[in-house]
């Protein structure tokens, strides 16, 4: 249905040059979204792929582990839709190390992306702190805490224009709000991510309040990846999902010209049925390939597990303690794993040999000293659509 721009164009003025930004109307639509016919269907279907995401998290016997690689996958994911050329390995050598892989500041933005979506869930959970202004900004201060955007007012709202293409507003491709228009609109998106009596499923309102965050454009830098975390904490703050194991990111990266076209069209047309056919159908494909890869893992760690005590003899045991710490880690090293096993250095050195034997774990630096191990298989199935863009 397209009702119109779901906004009104404001003049402000550049140095003495004029232009037009955009400031959206509070949500929601105005006449009502139309959840009939395909949409409906579409959105039923998405919501019972969700669900089988969620049953296939209780099941798993480790829950903590997949959340702490697919946050990281996530982290890289949306920090390369912003141009960063950082790749998982990087990330999890520059957890163990600080060993420069990546470009620095790549590579310590997606540890950053790490951190905030961290905080976000332990505020939301621990803390009891409502998903709002304040803590979007308490996110956005970590995200930009080192790195390129460091000098772009982290944790605070802008306080001067910006825009999107162009080297200006008056050529830009787009311009939101005014600086001074920020709070009004942030203050309505977070009255409208709490309503609860419009009758809108959460999983349409999480599409449509990022649409509005990205229209609002509210930071400096940074308001992409805010923008994509903010979906994964509506569901989870909503219920949807007891863990946080849907990402967009890798939808958005693999469709990034249609993204970007209807988030222009949405806002000339108010044509939000299309958007949300877009963004449930993303939904719906990340749900079902986040249970299909957690299976998928679940029996390569069998797999594994049968090799190794096929293989290790009397050192079983404390081969299978350094494979549960590969697990939680994919790349270590000794002392690392020492640390996470409990067991002497040289117990250790002599069961990750086991499992450089059988062909589970791979040594990655070449050297006599200082070496560090990565679960190969494990890691494949997690760079999956990675790669760089």
């Amino acid at each position: 249905m397209q009702r119109g721009a779901i906004g009104s164009y404001h003049v402000a003025h550049f140095g003495r040059k004029p232009f037009r930004a955009f400031v959206p109307k509070p949500l929601p639509p105005e006449p009502p979204i139309t959840l009939v016919g395909g949409l409906k269907v579409l959105l039923e279907s998405a919501a019972h792929a969700l669900g089988q995401l969620d049953v296939v998290i209780t099941l798993l016997p480790e829950t903590s582990l997949f959340l702490y690689t697919y946050v990281r996958k996530e982290a890289v994911l949306s920090s390369q839709i912003e141009g960063t050329q950082s790749s998982l390995s990087d990330l999890l050598l520059f957890e163990l190390t600080d060993a420069p892989g990546a470009p620095a500041d790549d590579v310590r933005e997606v540890s950053n992306y790490v951190a905030a979506f961290e905080h976000g869930l332990h505020r939301l959970r621990n803390d009891r702190f409502p998903l709002s202004g304040r803590l979007i900004r308490e996110i956005h201060a970590i995200l930009l805490s080192s790195g390129r955007g460091e000098s772009k007012a982290p944790g605070e709202f802008r306080r001067s224009q910006n825009w999107i293409g162009g080297n200006s507003p008056g050529n830009a491709i787009f311009v939101p709000p005014p600086h001074l228009e920020v709070p009004n609109c942030m203050t309505a998106l977070e009255r409208f991510i709490h309503a609860r009596d419009d009758g809108l499923p959460e999983l349409v309102r999480a599409g449509l309040a990022h649409v509005q965050f990205e229209t609002i454009h509210p930071f400096l830098d940074g308001n992409g990846r805010v923008g994509r975390l903010l979906i994964a904490l509506m569901l989870n703050e909503s219920g949807l999902l007891r863990e946080p194991l849907l990402y967009l990111s890798l939808y958005f990266k693999q469709h990034r010209m249609e993204y970007y076209r209807l988030l222009d069209y949405v806002r000339r047309t108010g044509d939000w049925e299309q958007w949300l056919t877009f963004f449930l159908e993303g939904v719906k494909q990340t749900s079902d390939g986040a249970v299909s890869t957690a299976e998928r893992l679940l029996r390569r760690f069998r797999q594994d597990r049968d090799r190794i005590v096929g293989a290790s003899g009397r050192r079983a045991g404390s081969a299978m303690q350094v494979h549960d710490a590969l697990k939680q880690k994919v790349v270590l090293s000794l002392p690392v794993a020492c640390r996470y096993t409990q067991l002497a250095y040289g117990t250790v050195a002599s069961a990750m040999q086991v499992l450089v034997d059988c062909g589970v774990a791979r040594e990655i630096t070449g050297k006599s000293r200082n070496r560090q191990y990565v679960y190969q298989e494990y890691l494949s199935i997690l760079n999956e659509g990675t790669e760089s863009p």
